[in-house]
């Protein structure tokens, strides 16, 4: 792979009730077991910060295909939920859902874009056959 940037980062303290930071400074949190989990809540969790950058990447990804097929995405949004849980192996897993709107266009061209996109998202990519993702498009 012929890499074009790399994102670089620290976590200190107690993993998950410690610190995070990357190396140009631009992100410096404090990191928190949610209390779901039995944890203070009091920070960021690595659940809430793979949500964000999935719906981000995602979105880029959506964007991207919508200028090669001249798809209207004005006014478009990716939300998304990551759920942990126990697995049967004694540790954890993760689910990720994708809600995508695109207000603009119908049902059915929005599915098709979707489904374009998760075949290009990085994210997407690198989840498929380890996670289960559902990709679902919402009306406005």
């Amino acid at each position: 792979m012929k890499t074009l940037y790399t994102a670089e980062a620290l976590a200190t303290g107690a993993g998950r009730d410690g610190h995070g930071r990357t190396s140009d400074g631009r992100l410096d949190l404090d990191l928190a077991i949610p209390t779901e989990m039995g944890g203070s809540g009091d920070g960021t969790n690595p659940e809430q910060l793979f949500a964000v950058g999935y719906a981000a990447c995602y979105h880029s990804a959506l964007q991207a295909v919508a200028r090669q097929t001249k798809a209207d995405v004005r006014d478009s949004s990716v939300g998304s939920r990551v759920h942990i849980g126990p697995n049967d192996a004694g540790g954890f897993q993760l689910a990720v859902e994708l809600e995508v709107t695109l207000p603009h266009l119908d049902h059915e061209s929005a599915q098709q874009l979707a489904d374009q996109a998760h075949q290009v998202c990085p994210y997407s990519n690198a989840t498929r056959g380890n996670i289960d993702v559902t990709v679902t498009v919402v009306e406005d």
